[in-house]
């Protein structure tokens, strides 16, 4: 799948209706075998900045669920490649304060919605298709370095 193609369909599956933990890890499960039903269900509490909790952004934990598919560790002792996935953990995040100044689900929807757009669910239009697309694509370009 291209980079826009992954992109589409993330937001596809926003647009859906999913959260944007769910659309990110949907957009890349196929490429890692994952059945997408439970893609779905692994990443499905993770919207909203964690559960609700406005922490950490959806769109990104989802994104450091690819991660952990494409570069994490499986043996608890093979400390490298466990450090090596949490640096492409901080990439991913980084990329996305670079472009929103944070990666925190408050602070977004602070910076970009009012309080009535996030009651009337307006914010997912006007910020985190956004956060959505930039998590896609930094992720993109993250596993295109795995492979080359």
């Amino acid at each position: 799948m291209t980079k826009q193609e992954n992109v589409d369909k993330a937001l596809a599956l926003f647009d859906e209706g999913y959260a944007c933990s769910q659309s990110v890890l949907l957009a890349f499960a196929e490429r890692f075998y994952l059945d997408e039903n439970m893609a779905k269900l692994i990443s499905s509490t993770f919207g909203g900045g964690m559960g609700r909790l406005r922490q950490k952004c959806g769109a990104v934990t989802g994104g450091f669920i690819v991660l952990g598919l494409a570069y994490g560790n499986t043996d608890p002792k093979d400390m490298e490649t466990k450090l090596a996935a949490y640096e492409k953990v901080r990439e991913l995040n980084q990329k996305i304060e670079e472009i929103h100044g944070t990666s925190n689900c408050f602070e977004l929807l602070k910076k970009h919605a009012t309080e009535a757009d996030v009651a009337e669910r307006k914010h997912h239009k006007i910020i985190c298709r956004k956060v959505v697309a930039d998590a896609v694509v930094g992720l993109y370009d993250l596993l295109a370095q795995k492979e080359n």
